[in-house]
């Protein structure tokens, strides 16, 4: 219980939300057809949940070891602004995107899944493994979410975020207001 508490008030603190992309916002599966063209599939849950987050007032980032053009297409529909790509070390990029949302890293977030995440669980503020992330990302992580990565895992630390916050009824209040007239 006080392992929770101390948690709670670390999210509570949270400003800025970083996202690893493949495993987290996907299932991890990279889709190649004989052209070379790649194709990723994406929750619509978590496009949802960012929404939310930016509702909210958190800023948001993704931040992935790959480079692809199907991750900037996401991060453009999902207003996104920091997208950093092809990245070996992801701990100076981690802390540029920081410096640059103007967020001390212990009020930033990090969801990710396999090794090469652990560096930044080490200076996030709170450091998140989806549920399907490797074992000893799971072990060096804050929390594990319930969801498994590209079905959700997002959304789930969203809400949380939020709901910890106390902004949760407000931000799905003022989500739901623009979009109850389109029903």
């Amino acid at each position: 219980m006080a392992r929770e508490t101390s948690l709670n008030a670390r999210l509570k603190q949270i400003r800025l939300l970083v996202c690893d992309v493949d495993g987290v916002l996907t299932d991890g599966t990279i889709v190649l057809d004989s052209s070379g063209h790649e194709a990723k599939f994406f929750s619509v849950l978590d496009g949802t949940g960012l929404a939310l987050a930016r509702l909210g007032g958190m800023q948001t980032a993704f931040l992935s070891g790959r480079n692809s053009a199907v991750i900037t297409a996401r991060a453009r529909e999902c207003n996104v602004p920091w997208v950093i790509q092809g990245v070996a070390e992801k701990l100076p990029a981690f802390a540029r995107i920081c410096q640059q949302a103007g967020i001390p890293m212990s009020a930033a977030a990090f969801v990710g899944d396999d090794l090469i995440d652990l560096p930044v669980f080490k200076k996030a503020g709170v450091s998140i493994a989806v549920a399907n992330a490797m074992p000893e990302v799971k072990r060096a992580a804050d929390w594990v979410t319930r969801t498994r990565g590209g079905q959700g895992a997002v959304r789930e630390v969203v809400e949380r975020l939020l709901k910890v916050q106390g902004q949760y009824a407000r931000v799905v209040a003022r989500y739901l207001n623009p979009h109850a007239s389109k029903n």
